[in-house]
């Protein structure tokens, strides 16, 4: 073959090689930008909105909510709705991007009081009397701290807002056990043995009873299976 004719060839080769790679490029090109669009949408408007609404709203567009923790005061906004967010409604987002918002105190917030120490009846009251709502009351169990006392508190007293949830101790949580069933067991060693772990037993009466020796359990308060705690009284029946 003519070597002109190779070269004629090999430049067509080459042609339709540089055709075909700028036609993969132009069509990835436009690919990614199609799947960009496809992933930006028009941030809405969520001013006034409460937080729940907000956030059902964002989640249809795929996009989230993020709510700051300041609260603000304002005298237009009421409490509990959205005062300001960011980015701006009208602005055009990317999913899942977040949109931060802030939530309105109202137009007279007020201050948080110390709850600490207070039993749980006279914190209700005081949070009652300040204007605020008791969102929540937590419970533990502690021998560190007085019964039925509020040992925690949010948000912390001094800081201004609507709502306060408290953390109230309900005193050390007593050990009980399971009253054994002593029917058919010698009286006196039952009770020995029940009278050195705290208990107070009495043997209070005895029966005739055809077939057993004297001094066996016939008859016993609480039931075997109850529930009971040390220094509480077990009064046995037996039998002579």
């Amino acid at each position: 073959m003519p070597l002109g004719t190779r070269v004629l060839g090999a430049g067509k080769v080459l042609l339709l090689l540089g055709a075909l790679v700028a036609t993969y490029v132009l069509f990835a090109a436009a690919a990614m930008r199609v799947g960009i669009r496809a992933r930006e949408v028009q941030v809405p408007d969520v001013s006034g909105r409460t937080v729940r609404d907000a956030a059902t709203m964002l989640a249809d567009l795929g996009l989230t909510l993020r709510v700051d923790e300041n609260r603000r005061v304002d005298p237009k906004v009421p409490a509990g709705q959205i005062l300001q967010q960011d980015p701006l409604a009208g602005v055009t987002a990317r999913r899942p991007r977040s949109v931060k918002v802030w939530v309105s105190l109202g137009k007279d917030a007020a201050t948080i009081p110390d709850l600490t120490g207070q039993t749980e009846r006279t914190a209700e009251v005081r949070v009652r009397q300040d204007g605020l709502v008791l969102a929540s009351v937590t419970e533990i169990q502690s021998a560190d701290y007085q019964p039925d006392t509020v040992v925690a508190q949010a948000p912390a007293p001094g800081t201004r807002g609507d709502t306060v949830s408290i953390l109230v101790n309900r005193g050390a949580r007593s050990t009980t056990y399971v009253m054994p069933d002593l029917i058919g067991v010698d009286g006196e060693r039952s009770a020995d043995y029940l009278r050195g772990r705290g208990f107070r037993v009495a043997v209070v009466s005895s029966h005739p009873y055809p077939g057993l020796p004297a001094g066996v359990v016939i008859k016993q308060t609480p039931v075997g299976g109850f529930q009971i705690a040390p220094g509480e009284a077990i009064s046995l029946e037996v039998s002579r």
